[in-house]
């Protein structure tokens, strides 16, 4: 049997921190941080924070489903996502913080709904849509953690239990 990779894209914050906290699950492949579903092309985290551009710090997940589910890399999400914040998460306050999940496949839209709804009822506010575009963030925000330990970010990577993590 050969690996079928598949591909979600999470935004919940300053995608520094979401990026740490999935590269740790067992499962998932790699990560990338971009800015996602936005009206401009190829924007800057200036153009984030300026207000030129309306994208979402995002991060790109690629992982194996046969390691882990969807519904687990949501649940993952789910504990350091404030679902009923509008465009803030932690200390972070701008629309491009908006907590975001952005699919490719019709099948996972529903199975995203679906969970979703099921553990946070009506009101929340996770902008669940098709993934329209999603660009590559500069290098230096790429494992931005890793270069950088005592950088902020809202998300507690201890949040990950010893059995979820990769083998070091």
């Amino acid at each position: 049997m050969w690996n079928m990779t598949k591909t979600i894209y999470l935004a919940g914050g300053c995608f520094w921190g979401v990026q740490a906290y999935f590269k740790l699950l067992k499962g998932v492949e790699s990560t990338q941080v971009g800015y996602a579903n936005g009206t401009t092309a190829f924007p800057t985290y200036e153009d984030l924070k300026s207000g030129k551009a309306d994208h979402a710090e995002t991060v790109k997940v690629d992982y194996d489903p046969d390691i882990i589910s969807l519904q687990d890399l949501i649940g993952h999400y789910l504990r350091f996502v404030d679902p009923y914040a509008i465009d803030r998460q932690g200390h972070d306050v701008g629309h491009q913080y908006r907590a975001g999940i952005y699919y490719t496949d019709l099948l996972d839209a529903v199975d995203i709904e679906v969970y979703l709804s099921e553990r946070l009822g009506k009101g929340h506010h996770i902008e669940l849509a098709m993934m329209r575009n999603f660009f590559p963030a500069e290098a230096y925000h790429q494992d931005y953690l890793d270069k950088n330990p005592g950088g902020y970010c809202h998300v507690d990577l201890n949040l990950v239990k010893p059995n979820e993590r990769k083998k070091p």
